[in-house]
């Protein structure tokens, strides 16, 4: 189907997207994007429209790509759960068994799973360091490796925003001894046929649409930031306009530069929601995938200031509205979001970039969704 502004593919029964969708377009919340679900491993929504840039002048699609901020960590997460289900990674283990140097300062007991579940007190950096810092791993992972947590490991949620990345990816990178973007690439994204890259190379350049940051918050708005968030936010300061970098999309920063579409995210996600087997290979075992809905911790997020629940490497109801208790979501900066419900062997997901002032999605993507469930039942 296609209309004056909307491009691709709708089962009719979720016709009602189409309409939030355009809608959306059109009162201009958004100016290009793209939301795609799955059911049994089928996509039964594939829609995309508007435009790739500020201007208009180039339009959204169906291969247009986008920055998709923490809607990366998911990506992330699965590979982690891959090589967990394998047995070359132990959730419960210390992070040192994997990277020794990790043990400084106060660290040997910090598990593999807190750092999926932020919990490991590495919310940022306590050095000071620029964003070219961050396109440099051994320095980035270095010095979170040498410094001393910001609270008790364990002790309380806090959201390690960019670091995670980091930190995950060391892991992998130390067991498998390749980066976690080619991890990714090799086990899953090519496997897939999934058009996501962690680390993108330059061929894909003109393909990528131009992320438009979200408008200014009055500091009254914001009340009394914590320190934690004052430092995630500043050290480095966020600047969407660096996504559009050569650097910033060569870079492997696994938390936050992940560069794909509703579709490819919809698609690598069928793995989690059909119990490992997507696009006809199986790569993890089911119990492998459940993994993913072990509850971690819970409480008030030491930086994002409000209550949370998190897997391993997801978000788990009530945080935002899910359709059931064997749903995990996870949102980036922006707007983009990514739901898998393996109850009803559904994924979906949002990508965009009219960025809006949220860190785990919006009312966009989430309506989309919603009408899904809406239709389901």
């Amino acid at each position: 189907m296609s209309s004056s502004t909307v491009s691709g593919t709708c089962d009719p029964r979720f016709e009602a997207v189409i309409g939030l969708f355009e809608a959306n377009l059109t009162r201009g919340a958004d100016v290009g994007a793209s939301f795609a679900a799955t059911i049994e491993g089928e996509t039964v929504v594939d829609l995309w429209g508007g435009w790739a840039d500020e201007a208009r002048t180039r339009p959204w699609e169906a291969d247009t790509l986008v920055n998709v901020y923490s809607t990366t960590k998911t990506m992330t997460a699965l590979t982690a759960l891959l090589l967990a289900d394998r047995g070359e990674l132990a959730f419960d283990a210390p992070v040192a068994r994997y990277w020794p140097e990790f043990a400084a300062n106060g660290k040997a007991g910090v598990t593999v799973a807190q750092l999926m579940a932020h919990s490991s007190g590495l919310s940022g950096w306590r050095e000071p360091v620029t964003q070219e810092d961050l396109y440099d791993w051994e320095k980035a992972t270095g010095l979170l490796a040498a410094q001393e947590p910001f609270w008790e490991p364990g002790s309380a949620p806090g959201y390690h925003a960019t670091s995670q990345g980091y930190l995950v990816g060391e892991v992998v990178r130390r067991i498998t001894g390749r980066s976690l973007g080619t991890v990714f690439r090799e086990e899953i994204a090519g496997p897939l046929g999934a058009d996501f890259h962690i680390g993108m190379p330059a061929e894909h350049d003109a393909r990528v649409a131009d992320l438009i940051p979200p408008p200014a918050v009055a500091p009254a708005d914001l009340g009394e930031p914590s320190p934690l968030l004052i430092n995630v936010m500043t050290n480095p300061v966020t600047n969407p306009l660096e996504s559009r970098t050569r650097a910033w999309r060569a870079a492997e920063m696994p938390a936050v530069n992940g560069q794909g579409n509703a579709r490819s995210i919809a698609q690598i996600h069928v793995l989690l929601a059909n119990g490992g087997v997507a696009n006809g290979k199986r790569l993890l075992s089911e119990a492998g995938c459940r993994r993913a809905l072990e509850p971690q911790i819970e409480g008030v997020d030491l930086v994002l200031g409000m209550p949370v629940r998190y897997g391993l490497g997801f978000g788990l109801a009530p945080v935002i509205p899910l359709p059931g208790p064997s749903c995990i979501f996870w949102g980036g900066y922006g707007g983009s979001l990514a739901v898998i419900d393996m109850d009803a062997r559904a994924t979906y997901a949002f990508a965009m970039n009219r960025m809006g002032v949220t860190t785990i999605g919006d009312e966009r993507g989430l309506g989309m969704a919603m009408a899904m469930w809406n239709a389901l039942s």
